[in-house]
């Protein structure tokens, strides 16, 4: 489902070969887990302007370059169940990667990412400025 678009062949290499080690999820799933009333945590690992321009409700955000620095403070449980999400689903298989790598046991990435969740109408939250 994940869209290559115009990702280079060298990106597209490193965000399959994450994909191949971590575990993903679907839109469908996590709207499922939300209706179930399911904790987890929902990371927007977007950059901060595509935030802004509209996320998944509920979610929040740690973008990809500051999730690997912070995660420890924000989320201490190893064994927490956390759910990424990104444009398409590449970057969020690279950050789930590392949080693994880190000692994180229980993380998804949601294939399809944003352009999934719109195109399933699933509830969008745009931050008031």
């Amino acid at each position: 489902m994940a869209h290559s678009g115009n990702h280079s062949p060298a990106f597209l290499a490193l965000a399959m070969s994450a994909k191949a080690r971590v575990t993903e999820t679907t839109v469908d799933a996590v709207l499922a887990r939300r209706t179930a009333g399911d904790k987890f945590l929902f990371v927007d690992v977007r950059e901060d302007h595509e935030w802004a321009e509209g996320h998944a409700a509920g979610a929040v955000h740690m973008g990809r370059g500051i999730i690997e620095r912070d995660i420890e403070v924000a989320v201490p449980d190893m064994a927490a169940s956390i759910v990424l999400y990104c444009g398409g689903g590449f970057r969020s298989a690279l950050v789930a990667d590392n949080l693994q790598k880190m000692g994180y046991t229980n993380v998804q990435s949601m294939d399809g990412g944003m352009r999934a969740w719109r195109a399933q109408n699933a509830p969008v939250e745009v931050p008031s400025h």
